[in-house]
C-alpha cells in the first residue's frame, strides 16, 4: 500500500516538474489535460486507498469489540456432580462419631467400646487435656508403685522404655498419659477421679 502511494507521488511530482512553456505552441492545452489526467488518477486512486484502510479499520474494531465482549462475558460450565457447601464433608464424619457418656475405666475383663449408663463399656480413645497426649492403656499390666511423673514424661509413649515399670497381673489395666497414670482392677466411672483430665476422643461407628 505504501509503495504504491509513493509511486503515484511520483508520478505527480514528475508531471508537475516538467510543465512546458506555456508560449509553446499547443503546449499549453496539452500540458493542462495531462496535469488534470494525472490529478484524477492520483485522486481515485487515493480514494480507493482510503477505502481500504478505512475498512482494515474496520475490520480492526470489529474484532476488538469481540474480543472485548468475549472477556466480559465468563465461560459457565455445567457439571452433573452435586455440589458440596464448605464444611459438609467434615460434618458427615462428626455425624459418624460419638463420646461416651459417661466414661467408664476397667480392667482387661472389660469390654471396650462406646460407654453409656445402659452400656457399660470402657473407653479406649482416651485423651488428656493437660498433657494433649492419647492415653495409652495396657491390658493384664499395673504400674510399678515407684512410677512418678518424670518417668512418664521422658518415656511415653515409647513401649519398651514402659516396660521398665510395669507389673504383670492378670485382669488388670494399666493406663497412662504424659502426666498422668492409673492401674484399674474394676469398672470405674472416670467422674470419680477428679484429678484426672481425661476425656472421651469420639468413637467412630
Amino acid at each position: 500500500m505504501a509503495d504504491e502511494l509513493d509511486q503515484l507521488l511520483d508520478e505527480v511530482e514528475r508531471r508537475f516538474c516538467r510543465m512546458p512553456d506555456r508560449g509553446a505552441t499547443g503546449g499549453g492545452q496539452n500540458g493542462d489535460r495531462e496535469r488534470a489526467a494525472a490529478e484524477d488518477r492520483s485522486a481515485k486512486t487515493l480514494m480507493g486507498a482510503g477505502s481500504d484502510e478505512d475498512d482494515i479499520d474496520d475490520i480492526i474494531d470489529e474484532i476488538c469489540n469481540d474480543s472485548s465482549s468475549f472477556a466480559r462475558t465468563p465461560l459457565k460450565l455445567k457439571s452433573n456432580s452435586p455440589s458440596v457447601t464448605p464444611g459438609s464433608n467434615s460434618t458427615v464424619v462428626q455425624a459418624h462419631r460419638k463420646r461416651c457418656c459417661p466414661v467408664y475405666l476397667g480392667g482387661s475383663s472389660s469390654p471396650n467400646g462406646i460407654g453409656t449408663n445402659i452400656s457399660k463399656r470402657t473407653c479406649d480413645q482416651l485423651r488428656c487435656t493437660a498433657c494433649d497426649f492419647r492415653v495409652s492403656l495396657f491390658n493384664d499390666y499395673i504400674w510399678d508403685q515407684s512410677c512418678d511423673y518424670l518417668f512418664f514424661r521422658n518415656n511415653m509413649p515409647e513401649l519398651s522404655k514402659l516396660r521398665a515399670k510395669m507389673i504383670k497381673k492378670k485382669g488388670s489395666r494399666a493406663y497412662a498419659c504424659q502426666c498422668s497414670w492409673r492401674s484399674i482392677d474394676e469398672l470405674t466411672d472416670l467422674q470419680a477421679d477428679q484429678q484426672l483430665r481425661w476425656v472421651c476422643g469420639k468413637h467412630a461407628e
